[in-house]
């Protein structure tokens, strides 16, 4: 839990230097470059944490992968046919309830890396990215946290072939439900980084763009 909470404040931190460039450019830029410093720092403390957080996912996923496939491998010594077909039945199921998360984790991950493609390109034509940058961060850290939620529920499974307990049946049904919340707030944030681009390649062309004069010779603004 510690680590998750330190791992969300080097997030918020991150954002929070992201606003404060921003407005610093609005103010012109006094501090803009020690914030920018000091962003750079926070994203990279972020990076750091993130990627650990995962190697952990990843881990723990992988251990419960082999639990799952130990457990199908135990059916081979089950001598009762009816109960083998149980079994069988039960691991499969166990497998599509997996499947079809992992496949959610999946596009949101694909729709984030389209996104990353896009601030890369859209950065390089100067479009304040700032914002869009800080939703994706936000998307990334809910992804995460699915994928853990993912894992445990990965875990729980492959304790065993029998019937889940009611303790575990209650505790799969909250994994459930947090795993489908964390997806949810994921896709708002990465509809909201798409939103930030929009606006902000429009803010650049209404920058860029010359201004209007009357029929006097006068500037309209």
């Amino acid at each position: 839990m510690k680590k998750y909470l330190s791992f969300f404040a080097v997030l918020a931190m991150l954002f929070s230097f992201n606003v404060s460039a921003a407005l610093a450019e609005e103010n012109g830029g006094a501090v803009r470059d020690d914030l920018r410093l000091k962003r750079e720092e926070a994203k990279k403390e972020w990076e750091a944490k993130r990627d650990t957080f995962r190697k952990e996912f990843e881990m723990k996923r992988g251990e419960a992968k082999a639990k799952m496939e130990a457990l199908r491998a135990s059916l081979k010594t089950e001598r009762d046919a009816a109960k083998a077909k149980i079994k069988e039945a039960r691991i499969v199921g166990r497998e599509k309830a997996l499947e079809r998360f992992d496949g959610a984790v999946l596009r949101m991950t694909a729709l984030k890396e389209k996104i990353n493609s896009k601030i890369t390109a859209l950065k390089a034509k100067g479009v304040d990215t700032t914002g869009a940058e800080a939703f994706v961060a936000t998307a990334e850290t809910k992804i995460d946290e699915a994928k853990a939620k993912i894992a445990e529920a990965n875990a729980l499974f492959g304790t065993s072939i029998e019937k889940l307990s009611e303790e575990n049946k209650t505790t799969l049904r909250t994994l459930t439900k947090e795993t489908q919340a964390l997806i949810k707030e994921a896709h708002k944030a990465l509809g909201d980084a798409v939103k930030s681009l929009k606006d902000a390649v429009k803010a650049k062309i209404k920058a860029e763009k010359p201004a209007e004069t009357d029929d006097s010779g006068e500037t309209e603004n």
